[in-house]
């Protein structure tokens, strides 16, 4: 039986909009101990997703301050997406090929909920897929300029 997202995922997701500081989403990530966060504008559509990564390399290794608007530090382009009613071996095929650890689950526009590599590994069913992915993504990509 196949699984998919929804049955899985982390419903209780924690979004920022696009224009709180990266001091803020920063802040969100340490309280929640989390990575990655939704970027979301007024109406709740999802425009983008910040990551603990893209504030380290896009900001403070850049000499930018913490009140820069997230909209400057964020993935916008492409931003890679379930839905609920996604195959979980297909969301870790997807996640493989875009070498990402973390899927925002999007249903009309609307962040839904979260899936990590971690929530496809505990399912015994997918733990291979997990495996798999896990695998490429931790293949070493070339920086990005």
């Amino acid at each position: 039986m196949q699984q998919n997202l929804g049955s899985i995922m982390t419903s209780n997701v924690f979004t920022v909009k696009e224009t709180q500081s990266l001091q803020e989403a920063a802040a969100v990530m340490s309280e929640h101990n989390i990575g990655a966060i939704p970027v979301v504008n007024n109406t709740g559509q999802m425009t983008g997703i910040i990551t603990d990564r893209d504030i380290t390399l896009r900001s403070t290794a850049q000499g930018e301050a913490a009140q820069t608007p997230i909209s400057e530090a964020m993935t916008a382009q492409q931003v890679v997406q379930g839905t609920p009613d996604m195959d979980v071996h297909a969301a870790a095929q997807l996640m493989s090929e875009q070498q990402i650890r973390r899927l925002p689950v999007v249903e009309n526009g609307q962040v839904v909920g979260m899936v990590a590599l971690g929530d496809i590994a505990v399912d015994n069913q997918s733990n291979t897929a997990a495996e798999q992915a896990l695998s490429s993504i931790s293949t070493p990509s070339a920086p990005q300029k």
